[in-house]
C-alpha cells in the first residue's frame, strides 16, 4: 500500500471550495466547476465539473453527478461519478452509485446497486483517519 499522505479524493481535492454549511437548505439544481462541501441540506438535483464532498451532517436528496464523489453524510438519489466514488463508514445511500472506481468504507450503507464503468470491482476499505 502506498505511504502518499494523499492517497484519496478528499486528501487531493485542492483549490477554492464552495461551502453549503449547516443550517443552509438549497432547493433546486446546482451546476458549476471546481469544488463543492456540503454540510447542509440540498434538495434537488447538481451537474458539477469538480468534486463534491458531503460531510456527515449533510443530506443531499435528488441526483449526484460529479467528476468525483466523497460521501461521508445522506444521499437520497443516485450518484454518477465520471471518476471516483469513496463512501465513508457514516454514509447512508439511498440508489445507485455509478463511477469509475468505488471505494466503500467498512460500515457505511448503500441500498442500491454499485456499478464501475472501469469495470473493477468496488474496493472495501478501513478508516483510520479522524480527519
Amino acid at each position: 500500500m502506498s505511504q502518499n499522505p494523499l492517497r484519496r479524493i478528499r486528501d487531493r481535492a485542492g483549490g477554492p471550495v464552495t461551502l453549503i454549511n449547516q443550517g443552509c437548505r438549497i432547493t433546486g439544481l446546482i451546476s458549476g466547476t471546481g469544488n463543492y462541501q456540503l454540510s447542509g441540506t440540498v434538495d434537488g438535483d447538481c451537474d458539477l465539473e469538480g468534486t463534491i464532498t458531503i460531510h456527515s451532517e449533510g443530506h443531499f436528496a435528488g441526483t449526484v453527478k460529479a467528476r468525483h464523489v466523497v460521501v461521508a453524510g445522506q444521499v437520497d438519489g443516485d450518484i454518477v461519478a465520471e471518476g471516483h466514488v469513496e463512501i465513508a463508514a457514516s454514509a447512508r445511500i439511498s440508489g445507485t452509485v455509478t463511477g469509475g472506481a468505488i471505494a466503500v468504507a467498512e460500515g457505511a450503507v448503500v441500498e442500491g446497486v454499485m456499478r464501475t464503468t472501469n469495470h473493477g470491482e468496488p474496493v472495501e476499505f478501513t478508516e483510520k483517519r479522524t480527519k
